[in-house]
């Protein structure tokens, strides 16, 4: 299976917000920037973060593809 944050992505869009800005907000790294971006793993508190800066839940940011 592969992990996909297409609808991360997307959902920045739809809030008028910059990956950069995320980082800020979410106290990313530009390492866990990378590896959003490349769609490789990152750890759970991580997710909750995002998922906390952004007022969703995992549904919202992360997809698993078959």
């Amino acid at each position: 299976m592969q992990i996909s944050y297409n609808k991360l992505f997307k959902l920045l869009i739809d809030k008028g917000m910059k990956k950069t800005d995320l980082a800020k907000e979410a106290k990313l790294t530009p390492a866990t920037l990378a590896k959003l971006s490349k769609q490789e793993t990152v750890s759970m508190d991580t997710l909750i973060r995002i998922c906390d800066c952004l007022d969703c839940s995992f549904d919202d940011v992360v997809e698993l593809i078959k």
